[in-house]
């Protein structure tokens, strides 16, 4: 998917990015660059849209009208970099920010900027996990995206799902000390795999697929779980954060072998690891530069780069819908006493990962029963409680506005505390008005059920 600027993600060194890298220097370079450590100071978002006609959200809008509309928003004066997704989504990802308030700011004064543009275009932002209505259909043809799709394609129907139906709200947050305690990074790093589910289940925002519900609260969740495990999922949470990411990222699968322009589509090898390509045997050895892009292609809902990057919320409803997730989540990572608080309240969650050959997340079954079941699960939801209560009281601490500490303190009572969900909204409206279900549907991926 493409690269946000909201965190300072490491690039290869110009003079060596040719240069080919061994084994050993592989792991070197993975272990120096995955968690930059120090005081947590800067908090970034990438906010995902689906877009579409007003009012119309199951109509498909031609590629040439959506390039022509984001064609006008890269010539804005934007403090966030715009990109496009693969099925026409549009992400924007905020800069590095000194605090959260400034953070919520600049995006909020960037989507005012955005959504007038898209007017006169016809076009309008729709915060949702998964497209409820239209099929998947890839508008942007590139070489990355050609052999993304063929990689992915080989595992089912989830990969093409996931790459031109999903939207989210990406979190960015620093790694944490290198000491100890509640803001070093291992308790940072384990803590949002941990509190992941818990807010996968309090966000869930997707439960429809081609009109119909999929039997999910957060479908986007169910179709991130149909995609391979090598490419998905998680590292084990039982060894130092350094060492089990980078034997995570080195034996998971290389997606594609670049080409340079006019040399034809990019090679997509079948199950070589990035650790066997560096070993050598193929037809070229990988390089600085070629390392650098394999970690991009890897999408578990943690990822360690050089901050920390959660990428496991639906994208909300509304127009500030986003500031609920990164405001509880800030709170609950940069906060020491809402960072302990929550800390204690997800860690008895870690029982029901399973026995340690269980899968990891988001394929095991604590995760899955949070797409599936939202904070109607009972536990989920007792550990949603506890963090958005300590989140509400951590806020004022942070220098949070009062309409953000409201935003929260609103949803944590008409949600969590009720066990529900956006995406139990879009049900209740689905129930209410009989001709939405014109539309026939299937369920999303493969069947993930454990």
């Amino acid at each position: 998917m493409p690269e946000g600027d909201c965190t300072k993600h490491r690039t290869a060194h110009p003079t060596r990015a040719r240069d080919t890298v061994s084994e050993a220097e592989v792991e070197a370079l993975v272990r120096g660059i995955c968690f930059k450590t120090g005081p947590p100071r800067t908090i970034g978002v990438e906010l995902e849209w689906l877009v579409h006609e007003p009012d119309l959200p199951h109509l498909p809008v031609p590629a040439a009208r959506l390039e022509a509309a984001y064609a006008a928003l890269r010539a804005l004066p934007l403090h966030s970099s715009v990109t496009v997704e693969p099925g026409g989504q549009l992400e924007l990802s905020s800069l590095p920010a000194a605090s959260l308030t400034e953070c919520i700011s600049a995006m909020q004064a960037d989507l005012a900027v955005v959504r007038d543009a898209l007017h006169p275009h016809r076009l309008t932002l729709s915060g949702v996990g998964a497209d409820p209505w239209r099929p998947p259909s890839r508008i942007l043809r590139e070489p990355r995206y050609d052999a993304l799709e063929s990689c992915l394609d080989r595992g089912g129907p989830a990969g093409r799902r996931m790459m031109c139906s999903t939207a989210s709200v990406q979190i960015c947050l620093d790694a944490g000390y290198e000491e100890p305690g509640p803001l070093g990074y291992a308790r940072r790093w384990r803590l949002a795999h941990l509190l992941g589910p818990v807010l996968v289940a309090a966000f869930a925002n997707s439960p429809l697929q081609d009109g119909r519900p999929t039997g999910w609260r957060s479908t986007r969740q169910a179709v991130w779980a149909g995609i391979e495990p090598g490419r998905s999922g998680a590292p084990p949470l039982d060894g130092e954060p350094r060492e089990t990411w980078t034997r995570h990222a080195l034996d998971a699968p290389v997606m594609c072998v670049k080409r340079e322009p006019g040399e034809g589509p990019w090679s997509v090898p079948e199950g070589m690891s990035f650790r066997a390509w560096a070993r050598a045997g193929a037809s070229r050895r990988p390089t600085e530069e070629d390392l650098v892009y394999h970690l991009t292609t890897l999408f578990p809902p943690v990822r360690p780069r050089g901050h920390l990057e959660l990428r496991m919320v639906d994208a909300q409803p509304g127009e500030d819908g986003w500031i609920v997730p990164l405001a509880v989540t800030s709170a609950l990572f940069d906060d020491p006493e809402a960072a302990e608080t929550a800390y204690r309240a997800v860690k008895p969650l870690a029982e029901r990962y399973g026995p340690a050959d269980s899968p990891a997340a988001p394929h095991n079954p604590l995760w899955l029963d949070a797409a599936r079941h939202g904070p109607a699960d009972a536990e989920l939801r007792e550990a949603a409680v506890l963090c958005f209560a300590a989140a509400v009281d951590a806020l004022p601490r942070l220098g949070a506005a009062p309409s953000v500490r409201d935003a929260v303190a609103t949803y944590a009572a008409r949600y969590v505390a009720q066990g529900r969900c956006p995406a139990d909204d879009l049900l209740d409206a689905l129930r209410d008005d009989p001709t939405l279900h014109d539309t026939p549907g299937n369920t999303p991926g493969k069947d993930v059920r454990r």
